[in-house]
C-alpha cells in the first residue's frame, strides 16, 4: 500500500494552476498563509477553517505515566498539543470516499 503525502510544493502547484499566479508568487501565497496560521496557534488562538475544520492548541497538565517496558512510573511534565477537529461537511467527504 503505497502512502501519498500532499506537500508544500504540491499546494503551491495547485494555486499555479487553478489561479494562474507565477510559481513563485503561488509559493510565497501558500507560505504566507500557513505561517499566519502556525503564528495563530503559537498565540493560542484557534483557526477555523470553514467546511474543513478546526485547529486549536490544547493545555495539558503534568501527571504520571508509567514505562511500557519497565513498568517504573515518569512523570510526564505539562506541554500543550496541537488539536484538529474536521468540520461535519469533511468527515462525511472522507466517509463518501471510502465508498469508492
Amino acid at each position: 500500500m503505497t502512502i501519498n503525502t500532499l506537500t508544500r510544493m504540491d499546494l503551491s502547484e495547485a494555486v499555479f494552476r487553478e489561479v494562474g499566479l507565477s510559481r513563485n508568487e503561488s509559493a510565497q501565497l501558500v507560505e504566507t498563509v500557513l505561517e499566519e496560521m502556525s503564528d495563530a496557534l503559537v498565540r493560542g488562538e484557534q483557526v477555523k477553517i470553514s467546511s474543513f475544520g478546526t485547529f486549536s492548541v490544547r493545555d495539558k497538565s503534568a501527571r504520571i505515566g508509567r514505562n511500557p517496558k519497565t513498568g517504573e512510573e515518569v512523570p510526564i511534565n505539562p506541554r500543550r498539543v496541537l488539536t484538529f477537529r474536521p468540520s461535519h461537511l469533511m468527515k462525511d467527504r472522507v466517509a463518501d470516499g471510502n465508498k469508492s
